[in-house]
């Protein structure tokens, strides 16, 4: 395809691809720029286009891939505010990521709830929260099965009623 041709085209498919970018970004302005970043791209990269291949899916699919891979540069630059918990009152240690100070509120709000419940009710629960198997907790604390499993679901439940005055 020739040089205005090719613009010509790409100028009559805009309104189509803002639709498409706005669909991903569901922004208006990151969606204008995204339509700008692909415009960029495959004015650059036009000599790559084949005359008598889909227009339209080639520029749809540069802009899918521009949006993923910016995407992907967001999360792995995404910052946020880490803390070690440490033994908590749960009883194992675990790194919390916190996107805002309300999150590690928040956190230390549930230990204390956690903390309150009796140690028949909250011991199993732990073990739950550490990523144990029913199997395991009932291995562990000596209870049968079904005592393990009407435990965790009990404590579920009031942590359930205590937290939805909080939240």
């Amino acid at each position: 395809m020739e040089g205005q041709s090719f613009i010509n085209n790409l100028l009559s498919l805009q309104e189509n691809m803002f639709k498409f970018a706005y669909s991903l970004t569901m922004n208006k302005d990151d969606a204008q720029d995204l339509l700008q970043e692909t415009s960029l791209r495959a004015l650059k990269y036009q000599e790559k286009f084949s005359d008598g291949t889909n227009l339209k899916g080639w520029l749809f699919t540069i802009m899918k891939n521009i949006f993923i891979n910016d995407y992907r540069k967001v999360v792995k630059t995404q910052t946020s505010v880490c803390e070690n918990i440490g033994e908590g009152i749960s009883g194992y240690s675990e790194e919390v990521c916190h996107e805002n100070p309300e999150d590690l509120y928040d956190i230390h709000l549930i230990e204390k709830i956690i903390a309150r419940l009796d140690e028949e009710m909250r011991k199993p629960f732990d073990l739950f929260m550490a990523g144990y198997r029913y199997e395991e907790i009932a291995e562990k604390t000596g209870l049968p099965m079904g005592t393990v499993k009407s435990r965790i679901y009990q404590t579920r439940q009031k942590l359930k009623s205590d937290l939805r005055e909080w939240f």
